[in-house]
């Protein structure tokens, strides 16, 4: 049994946490590079806690630019058992309003500029990324956001797009009408393939800033509504990662639904054929199999 240690991932408008004891922002190295920015540490409830801004402090990284692999990997290093993410996004849905909360538990990967995965060509290693992100820890940001008196949707579809431009309305129309999606955003992919690959386990909270540009009533992406309604949902925020330490506990079981034993079988690449200097960077990641 380990102990429970929750990592959030703060998207647009969120870059710390509110009531950690012992704050302290930490330095992690990494062998894929810097963090997004240094990592806040310590304890809310009596539960570890660390806090990683996507986007850093100041918000320098954009969308593509953001170095995924390293977060992820820092955090993994920090001991780190629950990643949850927080992001805003785009809603294609009228029920799915600005302001409103969504669980998302499927995504479309539409990037193409992001390391995807911590693996390749010396160690070859393939996880199931069919159910993305884990029951169990979406869960507890549903009861948590409803405590908090949140406007919160369980599932949905997120639509994964490099940006940093905001969708046409011919493609806002094909993800919505064609493709079946209900939330975009430009942060989620590849970070909870990443997450997968680090055994970690993953939900995603999408936090809904407009419309998109499908909406006949609501025109394209106006960025002044979008950063008003950031504001808002900021405090909800915080107020739902709050609930979370109470709900997970301290003491951190098996994930029942298997995120946290990924790579059980999925190195494929012989041992004698595995590539020395790509293994000494999956030290963190893959070091529970190698």
């Amino acid at each position: 049994m380990t102990q429970t240690k929750i990592a959030v991932i703060g998207g647009s408008g969120i870059y710390d946490i509110d009531g950690l004891e012992n704050a302290q922002w930490v330095s992690v190295e990494t062998p894929w590079g810097k963090p997004s920015d240094q990592i806040l540490t310590g304890a809310l409830n009596g539960i570890e806690m660390a806090f990683l801004p996507r986007h850093g402090r100041g918000h320098i990284h954009s969308p593509t630019d953001v170095p995924y692999r390293a977060n992820i990997d820092a955090l993994k290093r920090l001991g780190v058992t629950d990643v949850i993410s927080v992001s805003a996004c785009g809603s294609f849905r009228e029920h799915m309003a600005p302001g409103d909360f969504v669980v998302v538990d499927q995504f479309i990967d539409r990037t193409l500029a992001r390391d995807k995965s911590f693996f390749s060509s010396g160690c070859v290693a393939h996880v199931s990324v069919a159910h993305p992100t884990c029951p169990r820890l979406s869960d507890a940001c549903e009861t948590a956001g409803k405590a908090a008196g949140i406007t919160i949707h369980r599932g949905g579809t997120y639509l994964a797009m490099d940006g940093p431009q905001f969708s046409t309305l011919a493609e806002s129309k094909m993800y919505r009408e064609h493709w079946g999606c209900d939330v975009i955003g430009m942060t989620n992919m590849p970070e909870a393939k990443l997450a997968r690959e680090a055994e970690l386990c993953y939900a995603s909270i999408a936090m809904v800033t407009d419309y998109d540009s499908w909406h006949p009533d609501h025109g394209e992406v106006d960025v002044t509504a979008i950063i008003a309604t950031l504001t808002g949902n900021a405090e909800k925020g915080r107020a739902l990662v709050k609930g979370l330490p109470e709900l997970l506990g301290a003491e951190r079981l098996p994930c029942p639904h298997g995120c946290d034993r990924a790579l059980e079988y999925a190195i494929l690449t012989a041992p004698e054929k595995r590539d020395p200097a790509l293994l000494a960077k999956l030290d963190a990641v893959a070091g529970r199999v190698l």
